[in-house]
């Protein structure tokens, strides 16, 4: 008789043992699956954010190529009104300006 309650316990420990490893196991793949929910989310996001700044960079660009695009004209013309020039005045005047001009075209092609 007493074998019989022995083995009865035996099997409810090992029932026991059982369900408290499953229920550690599924508890443990639900954190997991939540882990890898919220890092995808995190991902989103950012790429989101990155889409987003498209349109600012884009202006930004365009704004800055027109930047460029007039210092280099503004280099050009007075260039050639440096050649075209007639006396040492007006020339000592536009190369003044060009040297200027030049100075601020380094420094867009500095930055």
């Amino acid at each position: 008789m007493m074998a019989v309650y022995i083995g009865l316990y035996v099997v409810v420990f090992v029932a026991l043992v059982l369900v408290i490893w499953a229920v550690a196991t599924y508890n443990g793949l639900v954190r997991r699956r939540n882990m890898v929910k919220e890092g995808w989310s995190g991902i989103e996001v950012q790429l989101k954010r990155r889409s987003n700044l498209i349109p600012n960079l884009v202006e930004t660009v365009r704004g800055y190529a027109g930047h460029e695009r007039e210092a280099l004209e503004r280099v050009t013309e007075l260039r050639e009104r440096g050649l075209k020039a007639g006396s040492v005045a007006e020339q000592a005047a536009v190369q003044g300006q060009l040297g200027r001009a030049l100075g601020g075209l380094l420094a867009v092609a500095e930055n």
